[in-house]
């Protein structure tokens, strides 16, 4: 059975061939042709000037590329673009909160977000010099008990391999930001000393994503999304697991947590909006499902 890395990466290209979209590799001609040579061959719409903007202010070094380096978010298997795919067409038609409802954040009869912003920093404290950059959110207006809802995106990244770092020790030594949060803090300092416990799952990241929310707007006043791509076999079941872990340590600490697929998401959007997005469901569930 193919990898999970393999599995994405193969369904897109099979989706590229099938539109009739060149490739190219991560260094123009050297690498595997897994990127598209234009950013918009690789979106269903192109980015929003506001949202250009925000990708090259965040830390990420999505959009910016060359003929011979393309731009991360020209990856056929980038999260970013997955991020983009989702959340942009809603954003741009002005029903953000029907994809808020989608993700389970609030009922299709809220009112309660007003915008959708990426890439956006929220810093944990002064003394930490780069803030947690969170890929989707959703700023909520005044009628909300919350004041934002986040989504951490990931496409491919669980299933690539990589062992992800732990949590350092100058975010555990800090006693003020562990307050009401003894079981986050004890899965940080697991990640510290072996950081064994998630293979496909980064807790570093998320744990640190939840530490920038509580210092902005509160423990209370925010809802974060685990929004990730499954795939089958042993990796999407180890992930899964994983995914299962954090939520029930991150409820246990009165955080308002929950996780979802790609997959479970678009067959939402199908099931409610297809005969009045058709074109838009059909790219969605052709490249994702």
């Amino acid at each position: 059975m193919l990898s999970g890395w393999e599995y994405i990466v193969s369904k897109q290209i099979q989706w590229a061939k099938n539109n009739n979209i060149p490739l190219t590799g991560s260094k123009g001609e050297r690498g595997r042709a897994t990127y598209t040579r234009d950013l918009n061959q690789n979106l269903f719409e192109p980015l929003l000037e506001d949202n250009q903007k925000q990708f090259v202010s965040g830390n990420g070094q999505e959009v910016l590329g060359s003929p011979e380096s393309p731009a991360k978010m020209q990856a056929l298997h980038s999260s970013s673009a997955l991020g983009v795919n989702i959340f942009q067409y809603w954003q741009k038609r002005g029903l953000i909160k029907e994809i808020a409802s989608a993700c389970g954040f609030c009922n299709r009869n809220s009112n309660y977000s007003e915008n959708i912003v990426f890439e956006d920093k929220y810093r944990i404290d002064t003394k930490f010099v780069i803030p947690p950059n969170i890929d989707v959110v959703f700023r909520n207006n005044g009628s909300s008990p919350y004041k934002l809802f986040a989504v951490e995106c990931k496409f491919s990244e669980a299933y690539g391999g990589r062992t992800h770092g732990g949590l350092k020790s100058k975010y555990l030594d800090d006693k003020d930001l562990w307050t009401g949060i003894s079981s986050l803090n004890k899965l940080g300092r697991e990640t510290n000393l072996d950081n064994k416990r998630y293979s496909y799952l980064d807790a570093a990241q998320l744990i640190k994503h939840i530490l920038g929310l509580r210092a902005c707007v509160g423990s209370k006043e925010f809802k974060l999304l685990y929004l990730w791509y499954d795939v089958l076999g042993n990796d999407g079941s180890k992930h899964r697991a994983e995914v299962g872990d954090f939520t029930k340590i991150a409820k246990s600490d009165g955080i308002n947590f929950h996780a979802m697929t790609y997959q479970e998401l678009i067959a939402i959007l199908d099931r409610y909006y297809r005969t009045k997005h058709s074109e838009y469901i059909k790219y969605l569930t052709e490249r994702y499902n």
